[in-house]
């Protein structure tokens, strides 16, 4: 009969074997389906897919204990920026466990961050690329604040610190300005960021009208931003009809919704700070306008006064000179009156002379003393025969008397 084992001098057998054959620790690359903690220790899935139709091809588990967890995992977050996630590719150095009882596993003893930092770069740039071959990359930055930007819509955590720090310095301006904030919450770190501010930039653009957007996450750790390195997410900032003012709070390479927003800044109150300050601005340059109208009146008002102040003295002085040679011209008629006088009387004197001597060429008795007379019937000259009827009684008058007559 052949020899039997039981299970668990088998599997000792096969931990014996794992031990012997595999003694060093490996740098593996993978993709993680799973990241989970439970009482200070790290549990991952790892997973490796076909490069073509992303078909799983190898599966593991891992585990980092608690004494190597709580060193790997400060250091790896301070580096890339983000924790461990689903999704991420990493580089790990493991080791083989096989237990009697809990089977076999991968046991992580480091994590290299450059690895996972070349990833993240390699897909940031992929979104870049795509979003400069959709010709919305720069959209944002040709949007201009309002002159008056004061109703300004913002995106955040409702309990985040950030958002209270933020309302705090528009609402405690060294200048009294006036701002008006709705808050549109929305998940800021962890699985559904992207889902999350897409659905408050459509309630935003749904709703009433906003001068800005500001999207800040002060408040929370450094780690875990990938939720903005997303294609869609940079999407919808690019193309958003209003400027984005983006203050997420970190001081690492820029999230691909940084390099798409209108303006970026590093923490929320720097946010209000910008808002704060584009308004003075625009106070100053309203101030300077009023000070060169000011100044501008005031050059025109003081040379319309010398003006009037010249023109003032010069006025006399020609109303004078204008007195003068309107008497001399009056005196000048005046002495020509009696002259033009006596040249129209004489004138008028001459043309009487005329006109009398030709009256006396119409006088009735010179024509009579020439040998006319002159023939009245009724008192009225007679000039046609025709006029007279028989027994009508006429008088003719002569140089020497009158013959009466009645026709017969």
């Amino acid at each position: 009969m052949a020899k039997h084992y039981s299970l668990l001098e088998l599997n000792r057998l096969v931990r014996e074997a794992i031990e012997d054959s595999l003694p060093m620790e490996y740098w593996v690359e993978a993709e993680l389906s799973e990241c989970r903690e439970s009482r200070g220790h790290c549990y991952m899935e790892l997973i490796q897919k076909d490069e073509q139709s992303a078909t799983p091809i190898a599966k593991a588990s891992a585990k980092c204990w608690a004494n190597k967890w709580l060193t790997i995992r400060p250091y790896f977050e301070r580096t890339t920026g983000q924790n461990l996630h689903a999704g991420m590719k990493v580089l790990l150095q493991v080791y083989p466990q096989f237990h009697e009882a809990y089977g076999f596993s991968w046991i992580v003893s480091d994590i290299d961050p450059t690895y996972t930092l070349g990833d993240m770069a390699r897909k940031r740039q992929e979104i870049i690329n795509t979003l400069k071959a959709e010709g919305v990359f720069d959209l944002q930055k040709e949007l201009k604040f309002p002159m008056f930007c004061q109703r300004i819509a913002v995106i955040s955590s409702e309990t985040a610190a950030g958002y209270g720090d933020f309302c705090n310095q528009l609402a405690d301006n060294p200048y009294g300005f006036k701002f008006e904030t709705q808050l549109f919450p929305a998940i800021m770190q962890g699985e559904g960021v992207e889902e999350s501010i897409i659905n408050a930039l459509e309630h935003i653009y749904n709703g009433q009208y906003f001068d800005c957007v500001v999207i800040i996450r002060g408040g929370g750790g450094t780690a875990d931003l990938s939720g903005f390195d997303t294609l869609a997410l940079a999407e919808n900032v690019a193309n958003f009809p209003i400027p984005i003012i983006t203050g997420i709070g970190h001081d690492r390479d820029e999230s691909v919704l940084d390099m798409v927003s209108h303006t970026r800044v590093k923490t929320p109150t720097a946010a209000a700070s910008l808002l704060i300050d584009h308004l003075k601005s625009v106070l100053d340059a309203l101030n300077d306008a009023q000070n060169r109208i000011t100044y501008s009146t005031q050059q025109k008002l003081s040379t319309l006064n010398t003006q009037l102040s010249t023109l003032s003295e010069t006025i006399p002085r020609l109303f004078s000179l204008v007195r003068t040679r309107q008497e001399a011209k009056l005196e000048s008629f005046y002495t020509r009156i009696p002259m033009l006088l006596e040249r129209r009387l004489t004138s008028e004197n001459h043309r009487l002379q005329l006109i009398g001597e030709q009256l006396k060429g119409f006088d009735p008795t010179l024509l009579l003393a020439r040998g006319y007379s002159i023939t009245l019937h009724n008192g009225k000259t007679v000039r046609d025969p025709q006029q007279l009827q028989p027994g009508d009684e006429i008088e003719t008058r002569l140089e020497k008397g009158i013959i009466k007559s009645i026709i017969a």
